[in-house]
């Protein structure tokens, strides 16, 4: 049997092989306190999940409540299953799938962006091209000398990875990215 497609102990391999891997973008509100991001995490990696993207931060102060924002893979079976057992850590208060909630609503998905941080090297005509590519997809300079350029440039996911390949030639030092931050359209919250 090839080594790629041998079970791991994924939840991956033990679903219909009919059904289609999809991503999902989730939000979980829980307690502010020591380790519930470890336990958020160790159930994923204790049953083979992938993160995609992981963000997180305290959004409610006086409460003590943050907001995981994480973005997955799987088929929908698998997607179900971590949702689930992500509602049933204790300091877990709501899980709500936002890419779910948006298709329910007639989205296609919900609103999603990134801040990147990326270096680029170069001079000459290289130089000319990444500052007149930068102005084109609205990223900003935050540094810079004779040397190099740091871009910061905040969007959707595809635009961000976009804005990389482009700076590859160009002499694309460094990346650095925050994940994605998600939230549905509308007046509701989460």
């Amino acid at each position: 049997m090839n080594a790629q497609l041998q079970p791991t102990g994924s939840a991956y391999f033990i679903t219909k092989e009919t059904e289609k891997a999809e991503t999902r973008t989730l939000a979980v509100l829980v307690d502010n306190e020591p380790g519930v991001l470890a336990r958020v995490i160790g159930l994923f990696s204790g049953r083979g999940y992938n993160i995609d993207s992981l963000t997180v931060s305290e959004t409610e102060h006086e409460r003590h409540l943050s907001r995981i924002t994480i973005v997955t893979r799987g088929t929908p079976h698998v997607l179900e299953q971590i949702k689930h057992q992500l509602e049933r850590i204790v300091p877990v208060h709501r899980v709500v799938d936002l890419t779910l909630t948006a298709h329910n609503r007639g989205q296609e998905r919900p609103l999603e962006r990134e801040l990147a941080m990326v270096k680029v090297s170069g001079s000459g005509n290289s130089r000319v091209e990444a500052l007149r590519l930068a102005d084109a997809f609205r990223a900003q300079v935050i540094d810079a000398n004779t040397e190099h350029f740091i871009f910061e440039i905040t969007g959707r996911v595809s635009k961000i990875e976009q804005f990389i390949a482009i700076m590859k030639p160009l002499g694309l030092v460094e990346v650095c990215r925050t994940g994605v931050a998600a939230m549905n359209r509308g007046p509701e919250g989460m």
